[in-house]
């Protein structure tokens, strides 16, 4: 188990980054993070030997946010809090990339997350999404277009 406790402690912040850049609600990704590395630990004798246990872990934890948020949903007929501040080591590291991630539809934030954030290849975000590389690809070209364009507005914006 001490290659569990050293995958935890090396790799848990680029998990968290990466399921909040995707789900965007800080107290439902700690809580989705917290539980995915629980249920890594009691898997651990047979996930050690899978080919990204991070890629796993941060997969469970989006299924856990998503599940919570449907969940939530049926529950409350009002509209999702909004995510409270970050710290500076947490989460995306400017306020105008944060709220462009939020604008992208959930498919590309996932890609991103995993890709950029989890540094995840397109064939084990392609896996781990359920899609094929190439759509992978597509995916993270259009992201990463909008956010382009956002960010560039929001510039063309402050200099006026």
């Amino acid at each position: 188990m001490d290659d569990f406790a050293e995958i935890f402690d090396a790799r848990r912040d680029v998990a968290f980054r990466a399921v909040l850049a995707a789900v965007g609600d800080r107290p439902a990704v700690e809580d989705a993070v917290a539980e995915a590395f629980a249920r890594a630990y009691q898997r651990w004798p047979s996930l050690r030997e899978h080919p990204h246990p991070l890629a796993w872990v941060i997969k469970v934890a989006l299924n856990i946010a998503r599940s919570g948020w449907r969940r939530r949903r049926r529950e409350f007929l009002t509209p999702d809090p909004a995510p409270g501040p970050t710290g500076p080591d947490e989460g995306p590291p400017d306020d105008r990339v944060a709220e462009a991630l939020k604008a992208l539809p959930r498919r590309q934030r996932e890609v991103v997350a995993l890709r950029i954030l989890a540094d995840l290849s397109a064939e084990e975000t392609g896996r781990l999404l359920g899609i094929a590389t190439a759509t992978v690809h597509v995916h993270l070209h259009r992201a990463l277009q909008s956010l382009r364009e956002a960010l560039s507005t929001v510039e063309a914006e402050a200099e006026c």
